[in-house]
């Protein structure tokens, strides 16, 4: 697990398009130009959130919001208004394990392309430094 906490939830919320209770990821570890390290802590009060677990459909926006917050933090260097981004599509992701109440996961996002506006990413989940998701996703910037 990572312990360098580069950005706390207040700051990672300024970079994401997405607002309050729809936000996934509250901690950015580490950035680069091609990766980033982002967290989450699961709350009782989250929307995803059911019977003591966290769904696969916010673990899905979590991996999603990684993405945006890497394209967020570029476009935040540059002293730039990042413009929005979309889901292009999203392949092979495989859920091993559901996180719980207060589990805190982290998810590692690797560019492996971009070309005009258009982003292919690895991104891989960990709970405790077991994997719990992978998969890969094409984000597109709005024109």
């Amino acid at each position: 697990m990572e312990t360098t906490l580069l950005l706390e939830k207040e700051a990672v919320e300024n970079l994401l398009p997405q607002k309050f209770p729809f936000v996934m990821v509250d901690k950015m570890y580490s950035f680069t130009e091609t990766s980033l390290v982002s967290g989450f802590k699961i709350k009782n009060d989250n929307i995803f959130f059911d019977n003591d677990t966290f769904l696969e459909a916010g673990l899905i926006e979590h991996m999603a919001q990684s993405v945006a917050l890497h394209t967020g933090y570029q476009f935040f260097l540059k002293n730039e208004i990042a413009p929005t981004g979309y889901i292009g599509s999203i392949k092979e992701i495989v859920i091993k394990r559901l996180p719980k109440i207060n589990d805190t996961i982290q998810s590692t996002v690797t560019i492996l392309q971009e070309f005009a506006g258009i982003t292919l990413v690895d991104i891989v989940t960990t709970l405790n430094n077991e994997e719990i998701a992978n998969g890969q996703m094409k984000t597109v910037l709005a024109k």
